[in-house]
C-alpha cells in the first residue's frame, strides 16, 4: 500500500529489513511475497494470554480487517516528534528477511538482525512495537542449527515446505497480535498521570523509553489504577472543578457493547469494561492536563487494530475535549481520522456485500471533515514552540490537502463512490496510478495517459471536474513547503506531480517536477559538500597513506585524488529532466546515447524520418525552452552526468537551432566538446551517436574515364560475323527505334574495375552557424570489399559541401553504396542510409506531404497535442497503414580486372585527313598494352558527322520508301572509315605494339570522324570448373579524325534511250567535232541487234578547278565488257554514253517491297499510292538497282595518282527509262516485203532499209510481215493490235486490233503478214502490240516500223 494513501492513518506499517548476505533478488522475492498480504482479518489474529495486552486484541469472532502497509527504509529521525501524534506514519513492527543455507548459522543471523534493529532504532524506543526474522532455506540440505530451534525472533522456513504463503500469513498475524499488544503497553504509560503530563506538555510531545517511566507505588496495583476509569462507548468526561477524576456517567444500553473491547479469555475486570466499580484514586499531578490528546492517541491505536467503532467512540470524545488552541493540530488529526473511519467502514460494508446509501453526494460528509481539518492546520500557532514546530505544522497540513486530493481523486478516478473508490483510497496513494485508469487503454495516448475525451467523461461521471481536484491541490503549493524538510518536500511535490499529470495537467505536472529537481540537486550539493568537508577533515589531499614519509622536503607535492562518483539514481533523475523539457517541446533524446563497450551496429534512418527532419516543426516559446534546457544542462553537470550533458546540448541544438542566437548555438556545441572529452577522460564507455540528423544530401559516384569505362557485351557477339549486324543501322542487336528498358538499364548500374579506383562525390549539408567538424567520415557498402580510408571533414557553417572519397574494390560483384558513416569529435559512429529516389516513391512522399498541408488547416489541436509528435498520431494521413516497401540502394557493377591499351602514335598530320569525293586513303595507328593483362579481342567502330543526320531522318520516319533506302545504302555501304579485322593482329601481350591500317573513304558532307577502338581480355583462366560467363566486358579508345572532303564532280541527267536511228545519229553528232571521241563511240554504239540493246546516257560535271578522267564500265553477264572514258575539264558538263543490253527481272523480284537494310522496326507506310502506283515503284526500284550493278564509275586526277569512285546513286529511274531498259514479254519485230509487177509469182523482197528507215515505193503492194516471239517463261495466248499513222494515206487488207495469234510456247514464234499499199509520200509510223487474250490492259510486246515513202526518186 502507498504511504500517502487516504486511508494511510488506518495502515499499520512493517518495516521489512534484509538481513545478513540476502542477494537482492531473493530479497525482492521473499518481500513480495509477504507484501501479498495487504490485510488481515481480525478473526485470525491470535489473542495473548496476558490480560494487560488484551486492551485492542480482536475478539474471535470479530468482523472486521487490519490494514498493512510495508516499507523498506525507516522514517528520518526529523520525524520523531510525531512518534504518538502520527504513530501510523512510524513502522510498528520489524520483519527481517533473511536467507541460509547449509554453511549459514542461524546465530549469526540473529546477530545481524540485532545488530541492523540497533543501528537504525535508539535503545528502547517506542516505535516499532514487534519485530520478527524470518529465515528461508534456499536449498533441502539441512541448516547449521548449533543453537537450536528456540532463538527468539528467528523462525526459519523451510524450503520443503509446501504452500509458505500460509504459513507467512499466520507469522504475519502473531506480528500483528504483538503490535496490538505493544499499543496496550503504550496506552497504559500514557494513562499514568506521568504520562498525560508528558502527552500534553509539548505541541508534538515525545514520550520517554517506557523503562523510564515510575512505576506505581503498590506492587500489586497496575500501572492503569494511577488514572480513574475511561469513560464508556457513549459516555463524555466529566472534569471536576476541585480535582482531575473522571467521573463517568450513567451507562446506556449501548453500554453492552464495550464487552468487544475485552480480550479473549481474560475474566472482567476495571480494566476491561467500563460498567464496572472502579478504585477512585485522587490524582496531584497533571491536574491541569486535558485527556483530549489520550482519547485521540486511544482512536489512532484502535483504529489501527481494525476497530473502527471504538476508534471513533474515542474520537468524538477527543473532539469534544480538544478546545485548547494549542490542540488545534490535533483537533484537525482527529477529524482526519473520522473521515478516515467512514471510508473504513464504506469499505467493510462493500466487502460484506451491504448496499451503499443512496445519496446524491455521500462524500460530502468526509470532504466537511476534511477541509476543516485543513482550516485548522494553518490556524495552528506554529510559533509557539520557538518556530520549532513548524516544519511539522507544514507537514502536516500538506499530507492534509494530499488527504482531500485523495479522497475526490479516487472518487473522480474511480467513477464515482463505491468498491474501485475504496480500493483506490485504500490501497493506491498519490504517487501511483489507480486500476480503473490503467484500464482505460483504448482511450489512452501512446504514452499511456488518459484521452482528453477519456478525462472529461469520468468529470460526467462523478460530477468532479478535474479543476476542483486541482484547486484542493494547489492548496499545498505555497509558503508551506518552504518549512518541509526536503524529504518531506520531496514527497508533496511527487504527489502534486502525479495528481496533475492523472489529471492530464501536464504544463503543471513540469512545472512541479522541476521543484523536485531543485529539491534533489539540493540535496546532492549538499552532500557532496559535506563529503568533501568530512575529507578534508581527515587529512589534507594526497592519496589518503596516513603516516608516510615522503621525504625532508617540506613542500612536499599535492596528488590530485578523485572519488569515484555514485551513479545510482542519475537516470531517475535525468529521466524527469527530459519528460520535463518534453512537455514544453524540447525532446532531449533525439540524440541517443551509445555504449561504446558493446558492439553496436550502425543506425539506420528511415526516408521518411529523414525527410521529416528536414522540416523539425518548432513549438512552445523559445525562449522558455531554451531556459529550460540550461536547466538541464546545469542538472545534468551537478551529477555529474557527462554523456547526459553532451546529450542534452546536441538534442537542444538540434531542434531550437531555428529560434536560437550564434552565442547560444556556440556555447552548447562547445558544452557539448568538453563534455565528451571530460567523459573520455574519465573512462566513461557512454557516448552520443552522430546528433545533427541527416548529413548526407546526395549520394553520386563519378563516372570511370572514357578510357577506362567497362562495357558489357554478350558472348554471342564473338561468334557473330561481322555482316550479321549493322552497328549504324540498328544499334547492335537491339530492333526498335526506342527501348525504354536498355535505356534505364544503362542508367541504373554503374560500371567499376576491379582493383581501379574510383571516385564518390558526397554532399553533406551544415545548418548551423558554426563550422561542423566530423573526426571521420567513410563510406557505408556492402557486397563487395572495397579499400577506402576514413577522412576527416570541416562543413563551413550554413553550406552544402561536396567532399569526394576514393575507393578501390578488391574483387568483382555487386557493390552497394548504403551511404556513409559519419562521427563526430568524442561521438560514436552512425550509418546514415540514402535510398534511391524513384518516381514512385517521390509522388508518395509528395502526395503524403499535399496530405499533411491540407490538414493543417482543418483540425485544431489545444495545448500538449500541438506538439509535433503527438500530432503525427492525430492525423488522418497516418491512418492509412503503408505498405512495406523495398529500399533500394545505389549499386555498382564491379567487373574483373581488365587490361588497358593506348594510342601510341598514328599517320595522320594534326588528327586531319583531306580527301576528294569517292577517294580512299589509309590512316594507321599504333596501339600499346600497358597492362599487365594481354588482350585477345579487338574491334573497331567508327563514327562521323553524317551519320547522325541520316539516324535522326530514320529515327523520326518522315522519309519515303526510296529516300529511306538511299540514306541506309549510304550509312551501310559507303561508310567514311573500314578496316579488315583479317589482315589486322587481334591479340596484344603485355607491353607490346601493333599497327591497325584503317581506310577512309571521301564522302560529301563529312566534316569530322572519330575511331573508337574495343578491346578486351576475354579467354581468361578460370580457376574453377564453373559454367562460363554470358557476358564479357571491353573498353574503348577514341580518336577524334578532322575530315575535309571535296566536292568536284557531279552526275545530272540520267537517260535511257531506245536504240532509234535519230538518237544514234544525234550522239554520234554531238562527237563530230572530235574525229577520235566520234570514232569512238560509233565504235561503242554499233551493236548486232538494237532491238535487244538500250543507250545509257549521264551528264558528269566538273566544279572543282582542276581536269578529272572519268570512265563508265559496263559488266553484264552475258556482253562483253565496254567502257568509255572522257576528260572533263574545270567547269564543264561532259555526256557519257554506254549501251546496255536489255534485261528483264523476273515477276517475283520486282513484286517484293522496296528493302531496308537495317532490321528496324516496322513502320508503316505513309504513302496513299494504288497498287498499280506501289507496282511500277517496285519495277523502277528493282530495275535500278540492276542497272547500277552494271554500270560502274569511277574517276582519276589529270596528271596525278590519286583515284576515287563516282556514285550514280542520286539518279533517279522515269518510266520512260523502264520501257527502254526492260526486255517485254513477247518481241515483236516488222518488217516490209514487196512484190515486183514484173514477177508476180517470185517470194516477196525485203525492203530497202537504210538508218533504221524502211523505204518502200508509193502505190505499190507491199506485205507487212509482224514475227511474235514468246519470251515469257509460260505458255502465251494473245492477240495482235495493228496502228498506221497517218492512217488515211495507208490502204490495208483486213482488221488492224484483235487479230488472233497461234498458242505460243516458251521460245516459239508466230508470223502475221498484211498487205498494204501507201498512196502517199511522207514519213509513217507502223506499230504493234501484242496483248493477251481477254486481257485489254495487258499489253507484252510492242514493235514499231518507220517507212519513208518518197513519190518522186
Amino acid at each position: 500500500m502507498d504511504p500517502l494513501a487516504f486511508a494511510s492513518l488506518a495502515h499499520a506499517r512493517i518495516l521489512l529489513l534484509p538481513v545478513g548476505s540476502i542477494k537482492r533478488q531473493s530479497f525482492e522475492k521473499w518481500a513480495a511475497e509477504i507484501k501479498s498480504f495487504d490485510t488481515v482479518r481480525l478473526g485470525d489474529i491470535p489473542a495473548d494470554t496476558n490480560e494487560e495486552k488484551a486492551r485492542f486484541m480482536p475478539s474471535p469472532l470479530a468482523a472486521g480487517h487490519l490494514h498493512l502497509s510495508y516499507a523498506t527504509h525507516p522514517l528520518p529521525d526529523s520525524l520523531a516528534p510525531l512518534s504518538l501524534f502520527r504513530p501510523s506514519d512510524f513502522p510498528l513492527g520489524v520483519i527481517g528477511v533473511a536467507t541460509c543455507t547449509q554453511n549459514d548459522s542461524l546465530g549469526s543471523i540473529l546477530g545481524h538482525f540485532n545488530a541492523a534493529m540497533n543501528d537504525l532504532f535508539p535503545a528502547d524506543p517506542t516505535f516499532p512495537l514487534a519485530r520478527n526474522c524470518f529465515v528461508f532455506e534456499e536449498s533441502d540440505d539441512n541448516t547449521n542449527m548449533n543453537l537450536g530451534n528456540t532463538l527468539p525472533g528467528l523462525i526459519v522456513i523451510p524450503s520443503m515446505m509446501g504452500n509458505k504463503k500460509i504459513y507467512i500469513g499466520t507469522l504475519l498475524a502473531e506480528l500483528c497480535s504483538n503490535i496490538l499488544g505493544g499499543f496496550a503497553t503504550v496506552v497504559q504509560a500514557l494513562e499514568s498521570p506521568l504520562g498525560n503530563e508528558y502527552l500534553n506538555a509539548a505541541m508534538f510531545p515525545t514520550m520517554p523509553s517506557l523503562s523510564d517511566m515510575p512505576k506505581p507505588i503498590d506492587p500489586d496495583t497496575p500501572l492503569r489504577s494511577s488514572l480513574p476509569p475511561l469513560p464508556s462507548y457513549n459516555s463524555q468526561p466529566d472534569l471536576a472543578a476541585t480535582g482531575a477524576t473522571l467521573r463517568a456517567k450513567t451507562p446506556t444500553p449501548l453500554s453492552l457493547k464495550r464487552v468487544s473491547s475485552a480480550g479473549p479469555g481474560a475474566p472482567p475486570s476495571p480494566y476491561r469494561h467500563s460498567s464496572l466499580p472502579v478504585k477512585k484514586r485522587q490524582i496531584a499531578i497533571g491536574a491541569a492536563s486535558t485527556h483530549g490528546r489520550l482519547f485521540k492517541v486511544l482512536g489512532d491505536f484502535f483504529l489501527l487494530a481494525g476497530r473502527t467503532m471504538d476508534a471513533s467512540v474515542w474520537y468524538t470524545e477527543a473532539i469534544a475535549m480538544l478546545k485548547n488552541p494549542q490542540d488545534t493540530v490535533w483537533h484537525a488529526a482527529v477529524l482526519e481520522g473520522l473521515a478516515t473511519v467512514q471510508v473504513i467502514d464504506a469499505w467493510s460494508a462493500t466487502q460484506a456485500g451491504n448496499a451503499l446509501p443512496d445519496e446524491k453526494d455521500p462524500w460530502a460528509d468526509i470532504a466537511d471533515k476534511l477541509i476543516q481539518a485543513i482550516a485548522l492546520y494553518t490556524k495552528a500557532p506554529s510559533v509557539a514552540d520557538g518556530d520549532t514546530n513548524s516544519p511539522f505544522i507544514s507537514y502536516l497540513y500538506c499530507r492534509a490537502v494530499l488527504r482531500h486530493t485523495s479522497l475526490l481523486y479516487s472518487i473522480w478516478s474511480g467513477k464515482g463512490w463505491g468498491p474501485l473508490a475504496f480500493a483506490s483510497m485504500l490501497e493506491y496513494g498519490l504517487s501511483s496510478l489507480p486500476p480503473a485508469l490503467t484500464q482505460e487503454s483504448s482511450s489512452s495516448t501512446s504514452d499511456g495517459r488518459l484521452s482528453f475525451a477519456a478525462l472529461e467523461r469520468l468529470t460526467s461521471i462523478t460530477g468532479i471536474s478535474r479543476a476542483t481536484i486541482a484547486a484542493t491541490l494547489t492548496q499545498a503549493h505555497g509558503p508551506w513547503l518552504l518549512h518541509l524538510g526536503t524529504r518531506e518536500r520531496i514527497l508533496v511535490l511527487e504527489a502534486m506531480a502525479s495528481v496533475y499529470g492523472a489529471l492530464g495537467y501536464r504544463r503543471k505536472e513540469a512545472y512541479i517536477l522541476r521543484e523536485v529537481l531543485g529539491c534533489i540537486m539540493d540535496l546532492i550539493v549538499c552532500g557532496r559538500e559535506e563529503a568533501q568537508a568530512g575529507a578534508g577533515r581527515a587529512g589534507g589531499t594526497g592519496l589518503g597513506i596516513q603516516g608516510v614519509n615522503l621525504g625532508r622536503d617540506a613542500n612536499r607535492g599535492a596528488v590530485g585524488v578523485r572519488e569515484n562518483d555514485n551513479t545510482e539514481g542519475n537516470q531517475s533523475v535525468l529521466r524527469i529532466v527530459k519528460y520535463v523539457c518534453l512537455v514544453h517541446g524540447v525532446d532531449l533524446e533525439t540524440v541517443k546515447i551509445v555504449d561504446t563497450s558493446r558492439p553496436v551496429s550502425g543506425g539506420e534512418l528511415d526516408t521518411s524520418a529523414a525527410s521529416e527532419d528536414a522540416s523539425y516543426e518548432l513549438f512552445g516559446w523559445p525562449e522558455l525552452q531554451i531556459g529550460i534546457v540550461r536547466e538541464a544542462i546545469a542538472v545534468a553537470e551537478a551529477l555529474p552526468d557527462y554523456p547526459a550533458v553532451a546529450q542534452f546540448s546536441l538534442s537542444s541544438l538540434k531542434s531550437l537551432h531555428p529560434v536560437m542566437s550564434q552565442g547560444d548555438q556556440h556555447h552548447l556545441y562547445n558544452t557539448a566538446a568538453r563534455a565528451l572529452a571530460t567523459a573520455r577522460r574519465r573512462g566513461d564507455t557512454r557516448s552520443v551517436a552522430y546528433w545533427s540528423g541527416q548529413p548526407i544530401i546526395s549520394l553520386e559516384v563519378q563516372p570511370l574515364p572514357l578510357v577506362r569505362i567497362p562495357m558489357e557485351k554478350p558472348m554471342s557477339m564473338l561468334t557473330q560475323r561481322r555482316s550479321d549486324h549493322v552497328p549504324i543501322l540498328t544499334g547492335m542487336t537491339d530492333p526498335f527505334l526506342y527501348n525504354p528498358r536498355k535505356l534505364a538499364a544503362a542508367q541504373g548500374q554503374v560500371m567499376l574495375v576491379e582493383n581501379e579506383m574510383f571516385e564518390i562525390i558526397v554532399t553533406l549539408r551544415n545548418p548551423y552557424v558554426f563550422d561542423l567538424e566530423l573526426s571521420s567520415m567513410s563510406l557505408s557498402t556492402t557486397g563487395v570489399k572495397i579499400e577506402s580510408k576514413p577522412i576527416p571533414v570541416i562543413i563551413p557553417a550554413n553550406s552544402f559541401h561536396p567532399v569526394t572519397v576514393t575507393a578501390k574494390p578488391l574483387e568483382p560483384g555487386t557493390l552497394v553504396l548504403r551511404g556513409c558513416v559519419a562521427q563526430a569529435p568524442g561521438g560514436v559512429a552512425q550509418e546514415f542510409v540514402l535510398p534511391l529516389s524513384t518516381d514512385e516513391e517521390e509522388q508518395k512522399q509528395l502526395r503524403r506531404r499535399s496530405t499533411r498541408e491540407c490538414e493543417v488547416g482543418r483540425s485544431k489541436y489545444s495545448g500538449l497535442e500541438s506538439r509535433p509528435w503527438s500530432k503525427e498520431t492525430k492525423r488522418g494521413s497516418q491512418v492509412v497503414q503503408a505498405t512495406p516497401k523495398t529500399v533500394k540502394y545505389l549499386q555498382c557493377k564491379v567487373v574483373p580486372e581488365q587490361p588497358l591499351l593506348r594510342i601510341r602514335r598514328t599517320s595522320l598530320t594534326h588528327g586531319a585527313v583531306m580527301l576528294y569525293n569517292g577517294e580512299t586513303t589509309t590512316i594507321r595507328v599504333t596501339l600499346e598494352n600497358v597492362s599487365a593483362l594481354p588482350i585477345d579481342f579487338l574491334r573497331l567502330t567508327f563514327d562521323d558527322s553524317t551519320i547522325a543526320p541520316a539516324q535522326q531522318a530514320l529515327a523520326e520516319g518522315e522519309l519515303p520508301v526510296f529516300d529511306t533506302y538511299e540514306t541506309e545504302y549510304s550509312l551501310l555501304h559507303n561508310p567514311v572509315f573500314t578496316w579488315d579485322s583479317k589482315r589486322n593482329p587481334q591479340e596484344i601481350q603485355p607491353g607490346e605494339k601493333i599497327v591497325v591500317t584503317i581506310n577512309c573513304f571521301g564522302k560529301v558532307g563529312c566534316s569530322s570522324g572519330a575511331l573508337h577502338i574495343s578491346y578486351s581480355y576475354v579467354h581468361r583462366r578460370q580457376n574453377t570448373l564453373s559454367e562460363p560467363q554470358d557476358v564479357f566486358h571491353t573498353r574503348q579508345l577514341s580518336y577524334p579524325v578532322l575530315v575535309t572532303v571535296y566536292h568536284m564532280l557531279e552526275c545530272h541527267s540520267m537517260d535511257i534511250l531506245s536504240y532509234a536511228p535519230d538518237t544514234v545519229a544525234e550522239l554520234i553528232a554531238q562527237a563530230a567535232d572530235n574525229d577520235t571521241a566520234g570514232e569512238a563511240r560509233r565504235a561503242l554504239l554499233n551493236v548486232a541487234d538494237v532491238a535487244e540493246w538500250c543507250i545509257f546516257s549521264v551528264d558528269v560535271r566538273n566544279t572543282y578547278g582542276l581536269p578529272f578522267e572519268v570512265t563508265f564500265e559496263r559488266d553484264q553477264p552475258d556482253v562483253e565488257k565496254a567502257s568509255t572514258t572522257l576528260l572533263v575539264p574545270p567547269g564543264s558538263m561532259s555526256r557519257v554514253v554506254l549501251p546496255i543490253k536489255k534485261f528483264r527481272l523476273s515477276e517475283e523480284q520486282v513484286s517484293q517491297p522496296i528493302p531496308t537494310l537495317s532490321d528496324r522496326q516496322f513502320v508503316v507506310t505513309k504513302s496513299n499510292l494504288s497498287s498499280a502506283e506501289e507496282q511500277l515503284q517496285r519495277e523502277l526500284f528493282w530495275y535500278r538497282e540492276e542497272l547500277f550493278k552494271y554500270v560502274r564509275c569511277s574517276w582519276k586526277e589529270t596528271g596525278g595518282s590519286r583515284s576515287g569512285h563516282l556514285s550514280l546513286r542520286k539518279q533517279r529511274m522515269t518510266h520512260h527509262m523502264l520501257k527502254a531498259l526492260r526486255t517485254d514479254e513477247t518481241r515483236v519485230d516488222m518488217s516490209m516485203y514487196e512484190v515486183h509487177e514484173d514477177e508476180p509469182d517470185a517470194d516477196p523482197t525485203l525492203v530497202e532499209c537504210r538508218g533504221g528507215r524502211w523505204l518502200p515505193k508509193p502505190n505499190t503492194f507491199i506485205y507487212l510481215r509482224t514475227r511474235i516471239t514468246n519470251l515469257s517463261p509460260t505458255t502465251l495466248i494473245s492477240t495482235l493490235d495493228l496502228t498506221f499513222e497517218p492512217a488515211q494515206h495507208i490502204i490495208f487488207e483486213g482488221v488492224m486490233s484483235g487479230i488472233p495469234l497461234a498458242k505460243l510456247e516458251i521460245g516459239d514464234s508466230y508470223e502475221v503478214e498484211m498487205p498494204v499499199t501507201i498512196v502517199s509520200s511522207g514519213r509513217f509510223e507502223l506499230a504493234a502490240q501484242v496483248r493477251r487474250l481477254a486481257q485489254p490492259a495487258g499489253v507484252v510486246g510492242r514493235g514499231q516500223l518507220t517507212a519513208v515513202v518518197e513519190m518522186f526518186t
